[in-house]
Order: C-alpha cells, then structure tokens, then sequence
C-alpha cells in the first residue's frame, strides 16, 4: 500500500473515532447547542394567593412573620375572637391567637416554600402587672429567654396587630418582675432577625 493510501485510510479510520468522542461528551457537531444552564429552581418564599373568604370564615384575619431563607416574611392566618369582647379582653385573645399560630408547624405548602418557625408551643399572655402600662403583654417566658429569632417573629408579628397599639412597637414582659419593655419592628429586624434583635426600651414611667 502506497503513502498516500495509508494517509487515507488513518483519516478514515479517525473520523468514526471524534464521532464517538463527540457523543460521549454530549456534543453533536451538526446542531447547535442549547445547553444554557441548569433548569431554575422553585421559587422560595412564595405561596399562591390565600382564600380571604375561607379565612373570615375561620376568624378573624390576621398575619403573622415566619422564617424564610434568613428573612421574616409573613403569611396569612386566622383567630378566633368572640363577638362583643371588649377592647382589653380582644387585644389579650388576639395576642394569644397570634402566639398560636406562630407556635404552629407550617403546613406542607408552606414548608416546601421554605418557611419556618422559631416560637415555640405553650408560651401564653398574661395582663399587666399593677403599674405596667396598660397595653403590656406579659409573656409566660421572659422575652430575654427566646431565641434572637422568635423574639423578632413575636414583636413583629404584635407590633402588627390588634394586639398593639398599631405605631410599630408592643410592649412585652415576662411572668417575673422586671420592668417590662417598648420593643420595635424595624426593616434591620426582618431582613435579619438572627443577627439584628428588636430594639427596646425599659417603659418605666411612660
């Protein structure tokens, strides 16, 4: 065989060989490529709009601040609250309905979100103590005892309700004797509730 026919046959013989090589890399030399990157992944902290209806239906509607990446994010829910209850009584049940709710588990939905909770069962409200200003929210665990987080939940979550006197702040202490304190929601607070905990102030003499 000459030269010439052994060059041919080595370039013939080549071509079967890229062509393999090409595959095996997912690489096809005849089309164009459409690999643009990984498929997006689910959107995090978003749910789909709540029935409003089904919720009056349940009580009254309010929201409260869950977890979600490393954010306070509030979510809709609902609180029982009896017709005809005065004004103290309704700010104590509602309170107390919100510290239920945030105490409860996220639901399937919401936890394939990526929604969590750092407040946990049990903890209830009790009135103020004798000189306390009048709208004190006195927890069954001292503010200090909760974690940076469900203390961040539990603030912004009242200074957000019925439960407070709607400027942004509430009024929270413990079972103990301790003055109680003024503590604020700020955009510090639910952007970064493990970090940043609520300001507050001792609320003597207000």
């Amino acid at each position: 065989m000459t030269t010439t026919r052994l060059a041919t046959a080595s370039r013939l013989l080549a071509l079967p060989a890229l062509a393999v090589l090409l595959a095996g890399c997912g690489i096809r030399a005849t089309e164009v490529p459409t690999n643009f990157g990984p498929a997006p992944s689910r959107v995090q902290c978003s749910l789909s709009e709540p029935d409003v209806s089904t919720q009056a239906a349940r009580g009254l509607p309010v929201q409260v601040f869950l977890l979600c990446g490393s954010s306070l994010v509030t979510v809709d829910r609902a609180v029982r609250v009896p017709d005809g209850a005065a004004d103290s009584e309704r700010r104590m049940l509602v309170a107390q309905g919100l510290l239920d709710q945030l105490a409860t588990p996220p639901s399937t939905a919401e936890k394939e979100a990526g929604y969590s909770t750092d407040v946990r069962g049990g903890i209830t409200v009790g009135r103020p103590h004798p000189g306390d200003p009048e709208d004190t929210l006195r927890l069954s665990t001292a503010p200090a005892g909760l974690t940076s987080y469900a203390l961040a939940q539990i603030v912004c979550t009242f200074s957000d309700s019925a439960a407070a006197e709607g400027d942004g702040s509430v009024v929270l202490g413990g079972p103990g004797t301790e003055n109680p304190r003024r503590y604020e929601c700020t955009d510090e607070v639910r952007a970064r509730p493990g970090s940043t905990e609520p300001p507050s102030k001792d609320v003597a003499g207000e």
